[in-house]
C-alpha cells in the first residue's frame, strides 16, 4: 500500500512539474527594476523635449532567457495599421509618443517572426515570449530588454 501511495505521489509531482514548466512567468514592470534603484523623476514642468531619462537604468540579469508574460501598451515600429511585427512594450499609454520614454528598464523591444494584430493602441495587452537582457536602441528610446514574441492577447487584469 505504501508503494502505491509513493508511486501515486511521484506521478502527481511529475504531472504538476510538466504542466507548469511551460507556463510563462507573469512579470510586472516593478519586477524588471533591481532593488534599491531609484528611477529619475520627470519634472511636471518638463521643457517639452522628448529626452529619455534613465537610459542607463540597470536591468534584472536573472530574467534573461525566461518565458514571460508582460502587460503593457504597444508602440508600433514595423507593420501596417492592422498588424505589427516589431514594437516597443511600455508600462503606460502614450510613452515614447506623447510623453518622454520611461527609463530603459521599463521598455521592452518585442519582435515577432510574423506580424500580429493589434486592435487599438490605447488598449493594454499581454505579450508572451522569451525575454532577453540584451537591450535595443532606436530613434524613440534606449531599451533595456528584448523579447522574442510568441503571443499577444487582450489585457484582462
Amino acid at each position: 500500500m505504501i508503494k502505491i501511495v509513493h508511486a501515486t505521489c511521484l506521478i502527481l509531482a511529475l504531472f504538476i512539474q510538466t504542466t507548469f514548466a511551460n507556463e510563462p512567468l507573469e512579470l510586472y514592470w516593478e519586477d524588471m527594476v533591481p532593488p534599491n534603484y531609484q528611477a529619475p523623476d520627470t519634472p511636471l514642468g518638463h521643457d517639452g523635449s522628448m529626452m529619455q531619462l534613465g537610459i542607463d537604468a540597470p536591468i534584472v540579469e536573472n530574467l534573461d532567457g525566461k518565458l514571460v508574460k508582460i502587460p503593457g501598451f504597444v508602440v508600433p515600429l514595423e507593420g501596417t495599421n492592422k498588424n505589427t511585427s516589431e514594437f516597443l512594450l511600455v508600462p503606460y499609454f502614450g510613452a515614447c509618443i506623447h510623453v518622454p520614454p520611461p527609463p530603459a528598464n521599463q521598455i521592452v523591444y518585442v519582435k515577432f517572426s510574423k506580424a500580429v494584430p493589434i486592435d487599438k493602441l490605447s488598449d493594454a495587452v499581454w505579450v508572451t515570449g522569451t525575454l532577453s537582457t540584451r537591450g535595443w536602441e532606436g530613434d524613440l528610446a534606449t531599451v533595456g530588454y528584448s523579447l522574442v514574441g510568441i503571443n499577444v492577447s487582450p489585457y484582462d487584469g
